[in-house]
């Protein structure tokens, strides 16, 4: 199987993938129980009030129609009407989504700046005392919960000590031009420092883990006896040539660790009340306004099999010895 097909078949199993999640989604929204429309009509309104509304939002329609309807709306990236605020979903996402991306772009270029360094220095002193503090560290910071160390932090460095601000991502009643103004904000630093470190140590154990294996691998190669032969100094070595033909595994990762990344952003801006995608969708599935959970859940589902896809096709591009049979 050449290359075009190969992207081609994993382009059609991309949308399948995209439509079982949404299928999914529109069926486990309708099963939860209680009335979805409790949200939107009061027991007060009169039965024509009560008609017009349901109406309006088409949850009067037969299942299978608004089941064609959603995914009609979903190819063109239409959610709907938001419950609580009647806002198009669309504009929901927008508004909460880059704030979402800051916390975690931040948190995971710190994390894997810190953790392929601390990778290549520990795959290049195996043995040592070094070593087993990183990898301790590393299956530390994969095992213990996002949510248990950012209530440490906050305990500590919030309540205790009063280092770090204790929620949100501006101090009340602070005023920005721009959404940009707000990010250059020192304010906003502050309040991003907390949250970015939490979610930054536990995403620095994946690179790191990752980065030793494959250079203890690449360390064992003929071409580093070459480069010791020629007379290269150690530090040479180990960044020029060990680190570089070792981070293909690292940088193949990355696009997959992004992606769950992005998705698992839920604890922790619940526990600094971030106000990201992944509180919002918190909070929509509490008040039952599911056009805004089914939208924020999609778009988070779609960002993980998305990039998931990219690292597949980036893998092959990278890496000469893949075949596609």
């Amino acid at each position: 199987m050449g290359k075009a097909s190969f992207v081609i078949r994993r382009t059609l199993q991309l949308v399948v993938t995209l439509w079982a999640v949404g299928t999914v989604l529109f069926g486990l929204f309708r099963l939860m129980p209680g009335d979805p429309t409790s949200y939107v009509v009061s027991s007060q309104m009169t039965q024509e009030a009560r008609r017009q509304i349901i109406a309006s939002y088409g949850l009067n329609e037969p299942l299978y129609v608004q089941y064609v309807k959603f995914l009609q709306n979903l190819v063109v990236l239409d959610f709907g009407q938001s419950f609580h605020s009647n806002q198009p979903v669309t504009q929901v996402i927008a508004t909460y989504l880059p704030n979402t991306l800051v916390l975690m772009l931040t948190a995971f270029v710190a994390a894997y700046a810190i953790g392929i360094t601390l990778g290549v220095l520990s795959g290049w002193y195996r043995g040592s005392r070094f070593e087993r503090s990183t990898v301790i560290t590393a299956l530390t910071a994969r095992s213990v919960p996002t949510f248990y160390v950012g209530l440490i932090v906050l305990w500590i460095f919030g309540a205790e000590l009063g280092v770090i601000p204790m929620s949100g991502m501006t101090s009340l009643g602070t005023q920005n031009a721009s959404f940009w103004e707000m990010v250059f904000s020192v304010d906003f630093l502050h309040h991003l420092l907390a949250p970015a470190l939490v979610l930054g140590f536990y995403f620095m154990g994946y690179p790191l883990l990752i980065m030793r294996s494959s250079m203890l691998e690449v360390l064992s190669e003929d071409f580093i006896d070459v480069c010791r032969a020629k007379g290269l100094t150690e530090r040479t070595i180990m960044f020029k040539h060990a680190a570089r033909n070792a981070m293909l595994p690292v940088v193949t990762a990355a696009a997959i660790a992004l992606g769950y990344a992005v998705g698992g952003s839920v604890l922790i801006e619940t526990v600094f009340a971030w106000p990201g995608i992944g509180r919002e969708m918190v909070r929509a599935v509490l008040r039952r306004d599911f056009p805004v959970a089914q939208g924020t859940f999609i778009v988070l589902a779609a960002t993980i099999i998305i990039l998931n896809f990219v690292a597949d096709l980036a893998y092959g591009y990278l890496d000469p010895r893949v075949t596609y049979d």
